[in-house]
Parts: C-alpha cells; structure tokens; sequence
C-alpha cells in the first residue's frame, strides 16, 4: 500500500509537471527590451565638410544644404562646382517632382530638354573600394557590405572578396535614400551634363543605372515641400541662388558640421539599429544629422 501511494503521488506529481511544461510552452516568449537610445552626440561626433564640396542652394521655398561627394563620382562633382561657380543654376525651376520619388533641376530650358555647352559626362554608377577605403563600413555580410562616403550611404560587394581582385577593390554603389544627389541623364548612359535631382524619398530602382554622388544634410523637408508635377505646372518652384560655402561671404557664411560615420555616436545609433531589425538593415534608415549655424 505505502509502495502504491507513493507511486501514485509520483504519477500525480508528473502529470502535474507536464501540465506546468505545456502551460509554459503556450505562453508567448517576453519581448527584449529595446535597445537604450544613444545618447546625444558631442563635439567629438561631429566632423567639418571641406566647404568646396558643401552646395547651399537657396529656393524659394527654404535653404536646402547638399554635401557633393567627389571620391565616388570626381568628375561629377567637378561639373557641378563648375556650373555653380558660374551662377548657371541661379533661378532654375524645379521642372520634374515626384511625390515618393525626387525633385529635378538644372535644366536652363526648365523642362527637361537643356543642358549646359559643357560636354557630357561618362555614367559614374559604380566605383571601386578597398581596404583604405573611399568609405566606411558599417556592416560586413557574407553576400555585401554597407557603409558611407561621408554622408552618402552606399553597398558593395563583400570586403572577402577583394582578396581574389587584381586590384584588391571590389565594387561599390551609392544607395538612392532620401536626399540623396543623383545626376539625370538620357537614354544614353553617359549623357548627363548640368540636370540633378534630389530624392525625395528611398527608391532602390536607380542603384547602378544613375550616378549617386552626394545627400542633403539640412534641408530634406523643403526637398519635400517642393511642388509635385510631371511637368511641374506654373509657377514652378525654382532655386533662387546655388553657392559653393567657400565662396560665401563671412556674413552669410553658415557653419557646417555633419555626424562622422566613424564616430562613437554612429556606431551606437548602427548597433541600436543592428539590435532591431537584425544585420540586414538599411543604411537609408540611419539619420545622419547635422547641425547648421
């Protein structure tokens, strides 16, 4: 009897053992705390633009602020140097904007057809990257890497691969996000001359098919604000006044400072970044931010 009773009360205390195990296993897994917000970056987080690749283009609809990117597309950034020492953008209108996609300039005809008498330029849709660089990468994946040419967010082909390159690069390409400077062209590839475009919001189907070669640092939301229209119908916005920083009076000199990809406070916003969404997020949504005086 003393046998039989503890051997019920072991059956009993087993029944009731598996019954706790599937009431534990029903029970949905407690979520991870997010990760903790970096905290706000400092002095040391910022870095200074070199102010001949620093676009202030006026409009009259607000200041919009454009870092050219000269280590991913030289000759580009060299046209529009050119064309804005000039003054040849100087009361352009913004004659192409597509909501969720981009705003389009640079035309002296205003719609689409002009250009400047400078000749053409050859498609810059990739460019090469080693070790040393152009660039900084944030993340090394198996398949590609991804990181930034100052501002400018790009992927490439993984960094294991350049061990087996004669030149030890692999290819790389600027990522069209938002604000992102893109230069437009024909039908032909390497027909673009004076027109731009900056995007309105992420649209991957221009990656390796347009030249990316900059990004909006101040002045997205005026990007935004611009009117839409496919042509723009009158009176179209237009950018009033197009100046490189170094050539700006003291007076109307702002002061330019932008988050640096290898600073402390970037690489905390990638890992928070890592944490959430796995290693296969986006570099379209890292803010890179920017602080204008």
């Amino acid at each position: 009897m003393i046998r039989k009773s503890i051997f019920a009360v072991a059956v009993a205390a087993s029944a009731l053992a598996v019954s706790a195990l599937a009431i534990a296993a029903a029970r949905p897994p407690k979520p991870e705390p997010a990760p903790a917000s970096p905290a706000a970056p400092t002095a040391a987080d910022f870095r200074t633009p070199d102010p001949q690749n620093v676009m202030v283009i006026d409009t009259n609809k607000g200041r919009i602020i454009v870092e050219i990117t000269p280590d991913v597309a030289p000759e580009h950034a060299e046209r529009l140097r050119a064309l804005t020492r000039q003054g040849f953008y100087d009361g352009k209108a913004f004659f192409r904007v597509i909501d969720g996609f981009m705003a389009q300039t640079g035309d002296p005809k205003n719609d689409g057809t002009g250009q400047s008498t400078l000749p053409d330029l050859a498609g810059a849709f990739t460019f090469r990257r080693g070790s040393e660089g152009p660039g900084v990468v944030i993340a090394d994946r198996a398949v590609n890497s991804v990181g930034f040419v100052g501002s400018l967010p790009f992927t490439s082909q993984s960094s294991m691969l350049m061990a087996l390159t004669k030149d030890q690069k692999v290819n790389a390409w600027g990522l069209f996000c938002p604000g992102v400077l893109g230069m437009a062209r024909g039908d032909d590839p390497n027909s673009a001359n004076s027109q731009f475009f900056l995007m309105r919001d992420h649209y991957p189907a221009l990656e390796t098919r347009y030249t990316a070669f900059g990004r909006v640092v101040s002045g997205l939301p005026v990007v935004r604000s611009i009117k839409t229209g496919e042509p723009v119908a009158p009176p179209q916005d237009q950018m009033t006044t197009v100046r490189l920083l170094a050539d700006m009076p003291a007076n109307d000199h702002p002061s330019v400072r932008v988050i640096d990809p290898q600073g402390p406070w970037f690489k905390a916003q990638v890992e928070r970044r890592r944490q959430s969404d796995g290693d296969d997020f986006s570099p379209c949504d890292l803010q890179i931010p920017a602080e204008i005086k």
